[in-house]
């Protein structure tokens, strides 16, 4: 195998104080917490539209890239130019692909999105805070996979790709080591980033809309053993991107592949699965957040890794596990056992106001709610239930019954895509 070249960015560093920003309609809609197939009324068209105009007169996005050595150590830890980082899972992942360097990226929709939110906030004026809030959301998503793809194009002419960004917060990595990460990008940029950026101690950053990520740059054909050659345009939903040199491979079906009763694909003819999350989500968890362990008899021990915020104090980070136990195909994929838990090591839930108004009574209601006990997988499409993704706190049902269907829904998509499996590292045990 060749040596990584010594540098694939020319300056080894990327400065755009004004990035294109191409948010689509149908990403928009998915971060307002519409079903892909409803239209919005008059009135949140309205405001959508004027969020977007908003932004496209008032926003001041920006990108930085740097290029980072990269070193992966024993015990999981990494290396970039120098510092050591603890994410046995990006560990892992670099690992399994043979990732030789990686980018540091750093990307923010801008303080401008962040102060006209907060002035709509303090002006009563709920509805229009909501909406310029999720296109920030949205800015941010667009540069991160824009920005992935400038990446792809610069390595490709190096033989190699750029794979997918990982960020401290995800599962595996210690939001806390945000503060490290955004030293090591600031440290090392020749002068100041684009726009003011800054990390609080929780690790949270400031304005909100951005986001710090590490692109591993891997051989073009990184081969994992019994996996497809990676191609990251194949699994990239990105649509507009101008950088896509191949056809996302799960263009021509709105939705994954269903599971029949006996756990294989089901044939075309059954009833396909009407997922409430987006496609490109479910893939992401299944490879990031949901573990499988299949028994001799069949039967399947999955976890799920939920990460959301308190609706107080701040936003403090919080992480639940969920544990499902599947019967064997034979029997319908039944579920026979579900559980939902704090995250080991994780004790932001102590901040939610429920917990801290009565925590008893919140763990009892926690642990109690065990939805779909004995009915097959399957009937997560026939489920009613509520539907609050602008939530990530446990403190009403409605939110915790929210989480259950993400976390039975992604379990469900990953039985039926193995391959997402592929350089998936454990999560704890329960």
């Amino acid at each position: 195998m060749n040596a990584a070249p010594a540098s694939i960015l020319p300056g080894r560093e990327l400065f755009d104080a004004a990035p294109a920003v191409s948010v689509t309609e149908p990403e928009y809609r998915r971060l307002l917490g519409y079903p892909s197939h409803h239209t919005p009324g008059a009135r949140a068209s309205e405001l959508a539209a004027w969020a977007r105009s908003w932004f496209t007169g008032q926003g001041r996005p920006w990108v930085y890239v740097r290029e980072a050595g990269l070193e992966l150590g024993a015990g999981g830890t990494l290396r970039l130019d120098g510092t050591e980082f603890q994410s046995p899972q990006l560990h892992g992942h670099l690992r399994s692909l043979g990732a030789r360097r990686a980018m540091l990226v750093a990307v923010s929709a801008g303080r401008e999105c962040e102060v006209q939110a907060s002035q709509l906030w303090e002006e009563a004026k709920p509805d229009e805070y909501f909406f310029l809030e999720m296109f920030g959301s949205a800015v941010v998503e667009q540069l991160v996979a824009a920005t992935n793809g400038r990446v792809c194009d610069l390595a490709e002419r190096a033989g190699l790709m750029a794979l997918p960004h990982y960020s401290p917060g995800y599962s595996g990595w210690d939001v806390a080591e945000q503060n490290k990460l955004f030293a090591l990008i600031t440290g090392g940029a020749s002068r100041p980033l684009p726009g003011p950026l800054e990390v609080l101690a929780s690790g949270m950053l400031r304005p909100k809309k951005s986001l710090l990520a590490v692109i591993g740059l891997a051989p073009a054909v990184a081969r994992v053993p019994g996996a497809r050659p990676a191609v990251p345009c194949e699994s990239c939903a990105f649509s507009p991107c101008a950088y896509r040199r191949r056809a996302y491979r799960h263009a021509l079906r709105a939705t994954a592949d269903p599971v029949s009763p006996s756990g294989a694909t089901a044939a075309p003819s059954a009833r396909p699965a009407s997922y409430t999350v987006s496609v490109r989500a479910l893939r992401k968890w299944a490879g990031e957040r949901v573990r499988l362990a299949r028994r001799d008899d069949g039967s399947v021990e999955a976890s799920f890794r939920f990460d959301g915020t308190t609706c107080s104090n701040s936003g403090r980070p919080l992480a639940f596990d969920y544990h499902v136990a599947l019967s064997a195909p034979e029997q319908g994929r039944t579920i026979l056992r579900a559980d939902c838990r704090p995250a080991p090591g994780d004790d932001g839930y102590r901040a939610m106001c429920a917990y801290l108004n009565d925590a008893d009574g919140l763990m009892r209601a926690i642990q109690a709610e065990q939805p779909l006990i004995g009915r097959p997988l399957n009937e997560i499409f026939d489920w009613a239930r509520a539907q609050t993704p602008s939530s990530g706190c446990y403190c009403s049902a409605e939110s915790r019954t929210h989480k259950w269907g993400l976390a039975l829904e992604a379990i469900h998509y990953t039985l039926a895509h193995p391959e997402t499996q592929v350089s998936a590292a454990s999560l704890s045990s329960p």
